[in-house]
């Protein structure tokens, strides 16, 4: 009979949890050998969105050539040799090869959604399945929460692209979301005071606003929605300021840096320097400009034939952003990451573009302190499928955490009380940080 009462593992399972709050923040908890996560000592991420799906074979995981019009699977574009012995990159990346001793390649990450865009986007956003139950935070708003702003007067989180629940902050509140813009040339709508309105006749206003918020909250403690609505108009007035405006002001940078980091998603990237320079922790930089080759990167059909008009773009805003982070000093602080939501096969569909692919995918480090000038993971001939070390997108998120000094496996609180890992079981590629 077995003696393992229920009793017993309640009274086990107390000791186990008693134990474990004891024990420094960033160990496992589980098993026998209890081993430490690596911890980084990066201050910043900002992390590149290519939404729409970037293909790995046509960009940072080339294969032997292929042909759209014969059907012949393959890449489309020829390799080049990198900073990295032995390593290949598309040959719309010079600038990226150039220095690519300062970048990591995570060759073998990996989800099992594939023809769903949305589902995808955030399954490599939050690292989780879509629930019904629980809306997940973002990875951005996860190390907001954890680490905040590292400067006064501006936010912990900035988004530069159309807001979307997938990069939100789910069930840890409005305090750490994002303010987002759509457009560099000004800063976020509704941070800038009205030209009709003085500066004193604001004050007033925001005197009387204080006694209502006040008021009307202690009316609704109880109520979350009220409560995470004040904190956000809180976070408004705090950063409509002249001092977060002046950010935002890139004339105030050298004409030829600008021009290097190239057009709109440049200037995008050039604000993200600012950005980290003001103190911001977490930027998204989105690049799924569709007027570029008409479909962005979601190259079906007639999108594949002006493909490497976005990875040209690409390849001089993210060089330069690498470039002008190391000048400054600020590249081992800050991780970049180059994400997206799964890639693409390299068989060509009827019009010569590609479909979807989860199982084998690219995504990109550069700087964060961490070990450069490496592929991990690597693909079979044609991309399709892993060979070896697989990541998983916990893994990548565990990583991103790590590299940050934030513990993976540290619990979160949703719900009131129900506790929740800030990854999946991710692991970290341990690899980088040795």
């Amino acid at each position: 009979m077995n003696d393992f009462t229920r009793r017993n593992f309640l009274q086990t399972s107390a000791l186990t949890g008693a134990a474990g709050s004891l024990m420094t923040p960033g160990l496992l908890t589980a098993g026998e050998n209890k081993l430490p996560f690596p911890m980084g000592q990066a201050e910043h991420c900002i992390m590149i969105w290519l939404g729409g799906g970037s293909c790995h074979v046509d960009t940072w995981d080339p294969k032997k050539k292929g042909d759209a019009k014969a059907r012949k699977a393959g890449s489309y574009y020829n390799a080049i040799d990198t900073a990295i012995d032995g390593v290949q990159v598309c040959e719309h990346l010079p600038k990226c090869a150039n220095i690519l001793d300062r970048f990591m390649l995570l060759r073998s990450v990996h989800h099992e959604v594939i023809d769903e865009h949305a589902a995808a986007t955030n399954r490599m956003h939050t690292g989780r399945p879509t629930s019904g139950t629980i809306v997940y935070p973002s990875v951005g708003s996860i190390i907001a929460h954890q680490r905040g702003a590292a400067g006064e007067g501006v936010p912990a989180y900035v988004l530069i692209g159309y807001p979307n629940i997938t990069r939100g902050p789910g069930f840890l509140g409005a305090k750490a979301g994002y303010i987002y813009l759509t457009d560099t040339s000004s800063g976020p709508n509704g941070l800038s005071r009205p030209t009709d309105i003085s500066q004193e006749r604001r004050s007033r206003r925001e005197q009387l606003l204080a006694k209502m918020r006040a008021g009307y909250r202690r009316q609704m403690s109880q109520d979350q929605f009220i409560k995470d609505y004040d904190d956000t108009l809180a976070e408004a007035l705090r950063l409509s300021g002249p001092n977060f405006a002046k950010v935002f002001n890139l004339d105030a940078e050298p004409a030829d840096l600008r021009n290097a980091y190239g057009g709109e998603f440049g200037q995008r990237c050039l604000l993200s320097r600012r950005l980290i320079e003001s103190g911001v922790r977490f930027i998204e930089v989105s690049h799924n400009l569709n007027f570029v080759n008409g479909t962005g990167w979601d190259t079906h059909n007639e999108g594949q034939l002006n493909q490497h008009l976005l990875i040209q773009e690409l390849d001089s805003a993210l060089s330069t952003l690498v470039t002008d982070l190391e000048e400054k000093k600020l590249l081992d602080k800050t991780l970049i990451v180059v994400s997206t939501e799964f890639g693409r096969p390299p068989e060509f569909d009827g019009g010569g573009g590609r479909g979807h692919q989860s199982k084998a995918f690219s995504v990109v480090m550069a700087g964060g302190g961490l070990k450069t000038g490496v592929a991990i993971g690597e693909t079979n001939e044609l991309g399709k499928e892993i060979v070896s070390r697989p990541i998983s997108v916990p893994d990548m998120h565990a990583t991103m955490h790590c590299a940050l000094g934030i513990d993976p496996s540290f619990e979160l609180t949703a719900d009131g009380d129900r506790p929740v890992p800030i990854t999946d079981m991710g692991q970290p590629v341990r690899e980088l940080f040795a």
